[in-house]
């Protein structure tokens, strides 16, 4: 029977809720364990139970999703999502949030962020080969968002730079729905033997748990509570609950962990993330059906004094926790040593189902493993579905300018100008195998010596997903792919970070329900499986949600990467073609936005099936070099794809025929499921003729050359001018930090 400490806390209902479990919750535990929880029962619970590792309020509604295909190796439940890549090898990834704490403390908050998504992909026996990012802020003008936008920006760079992984794609935009609440989603992409890949399921009773990295603090107490929580005014009094990150540490893990995994000593490993050795070593026993003893007196700490409760929910960065082959425990702990991290055995397997801590000789905790986890609450929380708004009729829709002002303005607007700023603080060279840098639909990165690549993106348009976010589910896997097809990549697999607003309230529970249902009808359509993922709910301060924003990253296979697809027009008198139909659909569209100063209208709908014969065309004219360039249609439509397609190499276009339609709508709305492509003039005609055999509409619209893009009965706009509308606003908007800093 485990004994209340004097110098524990009395457990009362401020203490649970202080904890975040609501009464009906600490009633399910008292009937689940028949007595009151010690102190530190009570914070493993609230760890175990929040909506960061327990996913109560959307687990119901992930079923739906698709995660298997023959390349599937391992879909959600572990550590990373496995797919097969042919010639014995798999790409393992992920993509999570740091959300909260980097709102709080936006260095440290974004490096951890990176360090942990890291070692999620490490953790499966593979090394990162590759990181990306997508990042939300507020409004420009909003007194924070420089200070946040310096502060996530250098945490992502400092972190991955010093680790040694490229970074080499990513999402940024602004909106004042999130002033309050940032997103930081990171990805990692990493390779690994097929055959080889190690999992968190520990076997056999009696054997060695042992830990592994960087010394434990008292930094990230509580963090993954507060990550399920909403923000209040108190937001910044949360600052302790944020880790500090080592990334330097981190690399030796990385080396350290593949070494020993290399050995055969490895019989299951746990990254210790979110709620720290309490998650990591539940899972890990649970996953197997086995009981797990710790005893805290070996736990290297960094701070004297450190109690039970606060050894077991820290989140302090770089470490591990295995289940050793006791045979090979010498061997391991020598190879940690080799590389100067700390190495303890700190409990061992057994055949209870029980989770018991001890510390000093006391019990602490001694709790049901399996409960602990399958008991957890799972939640049908009311939802609404959201309201549908009618088409824009795009002929009343035009702004008061013209439209070679509008592209101009539009190209140096917060969300379509240039990131140029943000990347090149990251290495996206290191390793040398970046092939298609930041910048493009898709970022490509060279498997080992080649041909053979990886195409990586993510994105998501989370002004159609307000709208209608049925509609916004399907548009964010159909752009991944799209992204993925438009540099030749045949995608295989996604990975998502659904960022949503409290579930608690119906009309943001029917967000997420009505993107999750969108992402399940537009995965299955393009056989496109979600194979990993995390859920960030919550995203809201003082009652003000986010958009609902479903992050989507996308991985596809590259057969030849010398033959891959870039969007930059080469060379004059190429035919510019216009893939797909269009109809000028301007509802939800960044022109109505940032031009006619509107927010509303039906977001254009996605018709699956054009999307997929439409992409498989493009990727077939890319197979067999037939075209020169190639660029998705997404933000701004015809008119800003054009303008980066000329902008990237400073080859300008003319633009002798448009479809019909008023030509703002035309230029300017964003109907989804197409491409432009060049080609030598002398083969448009052929192109055209297989298109049309195969049921994809498509014309020409215009030619390359010159120094200016020319739009139908608009004066030229050249484009250096319009490169330098693209390239100076971030910069000049960050400048000012710099100067008033």
């Amino acid at each position: 029977m485990i004994q209340p400490h004097a110098a524990e806390p009395a457990i009362t209902p401020e203490l649970v809720a202080a904890h975040g479990l609501k009464p009906d919750e600490y009633e399910r535990i008292l009937k689940l364990i028949g007595r009151t929880p010690s102190f530190t029962e009570l914070g493993i619970f609230s760890a175990m139970w929040n909506e960061h590792c327990s996913y109560k309020s959307s687990r119901l509604h992930l079923r739906g999703l698709p995660t298997k295909a023959p390349w599937v190796i391992q879909g959600p439940g572990e550590n990373a999502g496995v797919i097969d890549i042919g010639d014995g090898q798999a790409c393992v990834f992920k993509m999570e949030s740091h959300n909260h704490p980097s709102f709080i403390e936006p260095y440290q908050g974004a490096a951890t962020g990176v360090g942990g998504i890291l070692r999620d992909v490490f953790t499966m026996g593979a090394r990162p080969i590759a990181c990306l990012n997508l990042l939300r802020f507020g409004s420009p003008d909003h007194p924070k968002t420089r200070h946040l936008v310096a502060g996530v920006v250098a945490g992502i760079g400092g972190y991955g730079n010093s680790f040694g992984v490229p970074t080499v794609g990513g999402s940024v935009n602004f909106h004042s729905r999130y002033n309050g609440n940032i997103l930081v989603n990171a990805m990692a992409v990493g390779l690994a033997d097929a055959d080889k890949i190690f999992y968190a399921k520990a076997t056999g009773v009696g054997r060695p748990i042992v830990y592994l990295g960087s010394k434990t603090g008292r930094d990230g107490i509580h963090g993954a509570t507060m990550a399920s929580a909403s923000f209040e005014a108190d937001a910044e009094e949360k600052r302790p609950t944020v880790q500090v990150g080592d990334p330097f540490s981190e690399k030796l893990l990385l080396e350290a962990c593949l070494e020993i995994m290399g050995k055969g000593c490895v019989v299951a490993i746990q990254d210790m993330g979110a709620a720290g050795l309490t998650s990591s070593s539940v899972e890990m026993g649970a996953k197997g059906n086995l009981g797990v003893e710790l005893d805290l007196d070996h736990v290297p700490c960094r701070e004297a004094g450190m109690t039970a409760y606060e050894m077991m929910l820290s989140e302090s960065q770089e470490r591990m926790l295995m289940v050793l082959d006791p045979d090979k425990e010498a061997e391991a702990e020598a190879i940690f040593r080799k590389w100067g991290l700390d190495f303890a055995v700190i409990g061992k397997t057994t055949d209870t189902l029980r989770f018991v801590i001890k510390h000093k000789g006391e019990v602490k905790v001694d709790l049901p493993i399996k409960e602990l986890g399958d008991e957890a609450p799972v939640y049908d929380r009311p939802w609404v579905e959201t309201v549908k708004q009618a088409p824009i009729d795009p002929a009343a829709a035009a702004a008061p300018m013209s439209n070679a002002a509008a592209l101009a303005k539009l190209v140096g607007s917060p969300d379509l100008c240039s990131k140029r700023w943000v990347w090149e603080q990251y290495d996206h060279l290191i390793l040398g195998n970046t092939v298609q840098a930041p910048g493009g639909d898709a970022a490509v990165v060279r498997i080992g010596e080649g041909p053979k690549g990886l195409a990586l993106t993510c994105d998501v348009t989370q002004r159609y997903c307000e709208a209608d976010p049925f509609e916004g589910g399907k548009q964010a896997v159909a752009e991944a792919w799209r992204n993925l097809t438009a540099v030749g990549a045949t995608p295989l697999a996604l990975t998502d970070n659904l960022n949503f607003g409290n579930p608690e309230r119906p009309h943001f529970m029917g967000q997420l329900v009505g993107c999750l249902k969108g992402i399940g009808a537009a995965c299955r359509a393009l056989d496109f499986p979600v194979v990993s993922g995390n859920v960030s709910l919550y995203n809201e301060t003082e009652g003000r949600g986010i958009l609902p924003t479903p992050s989507i990253g996308g991985v596809g296979l590259v057969k030849d990467v010398a033959k891959t697809a870039t969007l930059a027009f080469r060379a004059s008198g190429e035919a510019i073609l216009l893939i797909g139909e269009t109809t000028g659909w301007l509802g939800q569209s960044l022109y109505l936005r940032d031009i006619c100063g509107r927010e509303d209208g039906a977001p254009p709908p996605v018709d699956l099936a054009v999307e997929r014969r439409n992409g498989e065309a493009v990727r077939a004219l890319i197979a067999t070099g037939r075209v020169s360039a190639v660029h998705d249609l997404s933000d701004g439509g015809l008119a800003a794809a054009l303008a980066e397609s000329c902008m990237a190499l400073g080859v300008g276009a003319t633009i002798e025929a448009l479809p019909e339609g008023p030509a703002h709508a035309i230029l300017f709305g964003e109907d989804q499921g197409r491409y432009i492509l060049a080609c030598a003039a002398d083969e448009a005609a052929a192109i055209l003729r297989d298109l049309a055999a195969a049921g994809v509409p498509a014309r020409r619209i215009g030619t390359t050359g010159g120094a200016a893009l020319t739009l139908p009965g608009e004066k030229s706009v050249d484009v250096v001018a319009l490169r330098n509308a693209h390239e100076t606003w971030l910069p000049d908007y960050m400048g000012a930090e710099i100067i008033n800093s």
